[in-house]
């Protein structure tokens, strides 16, 4: 199947061509993940999602490798992130019980029907 064609990288002047669906060139992305990190991401948010979630996360998804909503579909998809069931924000916590290893277009659609992450 045809893959679309590849564009430039989106930091400014740099020459590099990147795949569908990326945004910055492996040299950028780097670069463009410290800033989110220092400046755009909240304050709070940072200090849940420290180094200490990055180890339960990386545990959970070795355990379950797959996006649980697929498989219940009967799809085999790769998980790319863990989802809390109830928010941290309302009181769920990093057990086990209240994780799901999501991909990418599950958690997004869960995020956007919930209304929790890109407000109108």
């Amino acid at each position: 199947m045809p893959r679309k064609a590849k564009h430039p990288c989106a930091h400014p002047g740099c020459p590099n061509l990147v795949d569908y669906g990326e945004r910055f060139c492996r040299e950028h992305e780097k670069e463009e993940r410290k800033r989110y990190e220092r400046y755009g991401r909240d304050p709070k948010t940072k200090k849940r999602y420290g180094r200490e979630w990055q180890l339960i996360r990386d545990r959970y998804i070795s355990v379950h490798p797959f996006c649980e909503k697929c498989l219940l579909s009967g799809r085999i998809v790769k998980a790319e992130e863990v989802h809390h069931i109830v928010p941290l924000s309302q009181g769920g916590t990093n057990s086990y019980g209240n994780l799901m290893s999501l991909c990418k277009s599950c958690h997004s659609r869960i995020h956007a029907s919930r209304g929790d992450r890109w407000h109108k």
